[in-house]
């Protein structure tokens, strides 16, 4: 067996790996969201930070740099304000994250 192969070997079950623990991540969520204030705020940072991590490593596995879907993010935000999206026409979260986003990037 090659390097070539043994690298897409490695790449695929790293792959499935990200998915697997993408999904645990989002049963975790729900199941703690259920608990309701029982649930620390400490907990649901955990889950929230690892299901962004875990989405830019498969993106990266996947092949997409991590300023791409940076990129993408924020044209998302931009679109959602445009359209006025319920999160940013109630509470202004899609243009506080926008300037967040902005602020983080210098």
């Amino acid at each position: 067996m090659s390097n070539q192969e043994t690298d897409i070997k490695k790449n695929i079950r790293v792959i499935e790996f990200l998915k697997s623990e993408l999904l645990t991540a989002v049963a975790s969520l729900y199941q703690n969201l259920i608990k309701g204030t029982k649930v620390g705020q400490e907990v649901l940072v955990d889950i929230l930070a690892n299901i962004i991590l875990v989405t830019y490593l498969l993106g990266k596995r996947l092949g997409l740099a991590f300023t791409v879907i940076d990129s993408k993010i924020m044209e998302k935000i931009r679109i959602g304000v445009i359209e006025d999206h319920e999160t940013e026409k109630w509470y202004g979260d899609l243009s506080d994250l926008s300037d967040y986003m902005n602020r983080a990037r210098k």
